[in-house]
């Protein structure tokens, strides 16, 4: 079973993990651990709870905010003329052996139903990223992302509205 789980360098084995990006692969092994101590993101991985030491994937998530005026014009009209709390996404990876089998799509799931419980004690509108390149920005806008106005690689997904 895929599990999520907040990153535990005693149970999780970061030096087996390999993304194919050496920027992600050396972000979970050397300074993941350090960020998340000082509070600066807070890290999840997914595991197999029956190999559960080996990480499929991660996610980083930390606070933001982001310009309203970055937004869709439909955007900015719900939304005061400043900048807007958010959640960020900082770093998003899957492990090369298990690339093409649904990760990448279940860590962004994980991210948003974080982020919606955190929304009920903190406001935020929406869960930012900033696309490394061309394919990972693909990938967010295949999950309904929407690219910023003033900066073409950060997209932003809204995270609804409360009623």
């Amino acid at each position: 079973m895929i599990e999520e789980q907040a990153l535990d360098p005693a149970r999780h084995d970061r030096k087996g993990f390999s993304c194919g990006v050496t920027e992600l692969d050396e972000y979970l092994q050397r300074f993941a651990i350090q960020q998340s101590k000082k509070g600066v993101s807070v890290v999840r991985v997914l595991i197999d709870t029956n190999l559960p030491a080996e990480i499929l994937g991660y996610y980083s998530l930390s606070a933001a905010q982001i310009d309203v005026n970055a937004l869709t014009e439909a955007d900015q009209k719900q939304l005061p003329r400043y900048p807007v709390p958010c959640f960020r996404i900082g770093r998003l990876a899957c492990s090369i052996s298990h690339q093409g089998r649904g990760i990448g799509k279940l860590l962004i799931g994980c991210a948003v139903t974080r982020c919606l419980e955190a929304r009920k004690q903190v406001a935020a509108y929406a869960l930012i990223v900033d696309a490394k390149d061309v394919r990972a920005k693909a990938f967010y806008k295949h999950y309904g992302f929407k690219t910023c106005l003033d900066s073409p690689m950060t997209l932003y997904l809204a995270l609804g509205v409360d009623k």
